[in-house]
């Protein structure tokens, strides 16, 4: 706090001292700012007497991510006798989504998840905007919660919303929920491992989608929160002629990562807030050297003088 006063203190003067006002300010805004991003809330900052950081040594996994990612199983068949809920709130075999001479994109995710669940769907939705194929002509996607919390009230609300964003037909498109912990014998199928954080009451897991051939066997992974459309055109594809491929580069992003300050688990936009903070203060420090390089040249100029040994 004392740095804070300080730093403010300094804006006053700097600000109210007649040089260059324009710069002079910005500077003494982009000080501040640096001081606030820095700022701990706690008095004096850092850790506490007898505080844990809970920092891990390096390749050592987290307790709460230990077995969280995805083996992928090429060519294993998935029981296709498995029952979930559809989001009519009746008990369907997983068989009445295969079997139709078309593949299946399987999404395995939750519909209360805060952030990742929905990022992997808004990539897929955008990825299949850009198919002229169409859900229930040319291939199947069927959406499975393995929450057991998860209400087929809440596949419908889901089911409504995508929709709603592709924007057009998509009879084959099928919202499902748990039925008697199938959800959590599918994932393991598949190879699709994720676990409950019982602290954060969330689930840890991956983002990854995968693509089915339409007798029910793994064909392809997808990884990650934006897919491109030619990728999921040829893995549908593949998968309508019974081919499968191995991803070669495969990019996990998990829906908690470690924070060794709180020692805990946070959503990983938080990062992305700060990165994003940090990107700002180099764009305002560039436009600031830009500003009072522009007025010294000014002011150089002015005075009839040759702007020596600057800006070369």
């Amino acid at each position: 706090m004392k740095t804070l006063r300080q730093s403010a203190n300094l804006a006053g003067r700097l600000c109210g001292a007649g040089l260059r006002p324009a710069a002079v300010c910005l500077i003494a805004l982009l000080f501040i700012t640096t001081a606030f991003a820095g700022f701990d809330s706690r008095v004096g900052g850092g850790p506490q007497p007898g505080e844990s950081v809970g920092v891990l040594p390096p390749g050592v996994t987290p307790p709460q991510l230990e077995g969280v990612g995805v083996d992928e199983h090429l060519g294993r068949a998935v029981d296709l006798k498995l029952q979930f809920t559809d989001e009519s709130g009746y008990q369907v075999p997983l068989e009445s989504y295969f079997q139709k001479g078309r593949p299946v994109i399987l999404d395995l995710v939750y519909y209360t998840c805060p952030m990742l669940c929905n990022l992997i769907l808004n990539g897929q939705v955008d990825a299949m905007k850009e198919l002229t194929w169409t859900p229930g002509t040319n291939y199947e996607v069927v959406t499975i919660s393995f929450d057991p919390q998860d209400t087929f009230d809440l596949a419908r609300k889901k089911k409504e919303t995508y929709l709603g964003v592709y924007d057009r037909p998509a009879p084959g498109w099928h919202f499902l929920t748990d039925y008697h912990g199938n959800a959590k014998k599918l994932a393991e199928e598949i190879g699709y491992h994720y676990r409950y954080d019982a602290r954060q009451q969330q689930f840890a897991h991956t983002s990854a989608i995968m693509v089915l051939t339409p007798e029910g066997k793994l064909a392809r992974y997808l990884y990650g929160i934006q897919f491109r459309s030619r990728d999921l055109r040829f893995a549908l594809t593949e998968a309508s002629e019974g081919r499968s491929t191995a991803t070669i580069d495969r990019i996990l992003l998990w829906c908690y990562h470690y924070d060794p300050a709180a020692n805990t688990y946070v959503l990983f936009a938080s990062n992305v807030m700060k990165a994003g903070g940090v990107l700002t203060v180099l764009i305002m420090g560039f436009f600031l050297f830009r500003l009072f390089r522009g007025e010294r040249l000014r002011a150089v100029s002015g005075a009839g003088l040759r702007p020596a040994n600057f800006g070369r």
